[in-house]
């Protein structure tokens, strides 16, 4: 698959648009069907249906799902800051209850961007069939910044 960024923005940035390319491509992304619905200041939203299988046997969403759209929202927030060129150095994330509904939300925002890292949070809720939205879970992560944004003079050293 060619690599969306090949021809993004020389200056570093992400657009929504670019961003939604960066995410088709991730393979386990297309699997699952997350679709990035906001991007940009800083900040990110990944969104879930929450299928039938994507659920564990008591009914409700796998902890690993909330965990990957933890990890891909808080680095999409991060890229919306520093460029897109940051991976997950890494997270925690704690359940506050069980991910019942029809979408699993992951909104994410950067806390503080510097030259090397990003650190973000994460709230994770699900929203049901009525727009009736719980908090299920909340993450905070550690980004690394991996290539150097020539407008902000940011590098990875």
């Amino acid at each position: 698959m060619d690599d969306p960024l090949d021809s993004h923005d020389p200056r570093g940035s992400l657009d929504l648009a670019l961003a939604r390319k960066v995410l088709a491509a991730q393979p386990l992304s297309v699997l699952l069907g997350a679709r990035l619905t906001a991007f940009g200041d800083g900040a990110a939203t990944l969104e879930l249906d929450l299928r039938d299988d994507l659920l564990q046997q008591h009914g409700f969403a796998h902890g690993g799902l909330l965990g990957y759209a933890a990890d891909n929202a808080l680095s999409f927030a991060a890229g919306a800051a520093v460029g897109p060129g940051v991976m997950t150095a890494g997270f925690t994330i704690d359940f506050l209850r069980p991910a019942k509904g029809a979408t699993l939300r992951a909104d994410a925002r950067v806390i503080r961007a510097g030259r090397t890292r990003a650190v973000c949070r994460c709230d994770l809720t699900t929203v049901d069939v009525d727009g009736t939205q719980t908090l299920c879970a909340v993450a905070q992560g550690t980004i690394a910044v991996t290539e150097p944004t020539p407008d902000t003079g940011r590098d990875a050293s």
